[in-house]
């Protein structure tokens, strides 16, 4: 029986994508492992110690969802980002265009990538935590589920960033002025009950707090915001992204002009 022509085109994006981060994995792969093997050294064993524990548990188990995430939400973002700035840089974007593959089918290929380099870096830092925490892991499903939508969501703010970007410099303004700070008071390395009033309630417009409290209730059992709440959230995101990414790719924005 003859494959779809969209399940092959699909299935070819998505080798390339692979097959692009995984001959440079010393670039792509291994510097988020040995970062956050310094993040556990630091806060974990040294500052971990003098904190004890937060929401019940030891504060290096509290932190291992928060810095896995971290490590996902980064490479899955930067994967698309350069991926596809790549494809327009260098002019080879206009072959997928015209070709008769649809644009879902080339947006679904360029996120499946990025969630691909997600995925494998975030097992890799999930490896290196379990060397120096021991989380229970409460719900396999939730962590599960919560790895693969976070993936998902900042592949698509990639792709987003990379059809607006006009020069190499552009793909690094919003990694570094807007998504770090983002994840970093995401509630990373603290529960937002330590806040003001005022400051948790900022705090709940931060998307990344949604999906950083769902994953520390899949390893851990804690949050400090409902499970259902938080896997709403992230889905309004997903499927806000998803058609606003298409609608860019069908008026060809950044592309054709």
């Amino acid at each position: 029986m003859a494959e779809h022509p969209y399940w092959i085109a699909y299935r070819t994006l998505v080798i390339k994508e692979v097959l692009r981060f995984s001959r440079i994995w010393v670039q792509t792969v291994l510097p988020p492992a040995i970062t956050t093997t310094l993040y556990f050294i630091i806060f974990g064993r040294l500052i971990g110690e003098q904190i004890g524990q937060m929401d019940g548990v030891r504060y290096i188990d509290y932190i291992v969802p928060g810095l896995i995430l971290m490590a996902v939400i980064t490479n899955s973002y930067a994967n698309v980002v350069s991926s596809f700035y790549q494809a327009k840089f260098q002019h080879h974007i206009e072959e997928l265009l015209v070709s008769p593959m649809p644009n879902w089918v080339v947006l679904l290929g360029f996120v499946s990538g990025g969630v691909a380099r997600g995925m494998v870096v975030g097992l890799l830092v999930m490896a290196v935590a379990f060397v120096f925490a021991d989380p229970p892991l409460h719900s396999v499903a939730v962590t599960l589920v919560v790895f693969l939508l976070t993936s998902v969501l900042f592949a698509l703010g990639g792709f987003i960033n990379a059809v607006y970007a006009k020069s190499f410099d552009d793909i690094t303004i919003v990694p570094n002025f807007v998504l770090t700070p983002l994840t970093y008071l995401g509630g990373v390395f603290y529960s937002i009950d330590l806040l003001s009033p005022f400051w948790q309630q900022v705090s709940l417009f931060n998307p990344v707090l949604y999906m950083v409290n769902a994953f520390r209730f899949g390893l851990l059992g804690v949050s400090d915001i409902s499970l259902w709440t938080a896997l709403g959230m992230i889905l309004i995101f997903i499927m806000v992204l998803a058609v606003f990414s298409l609608r860019l790719l069908d008026r060809g924005v950044g592309v054709k002009s």
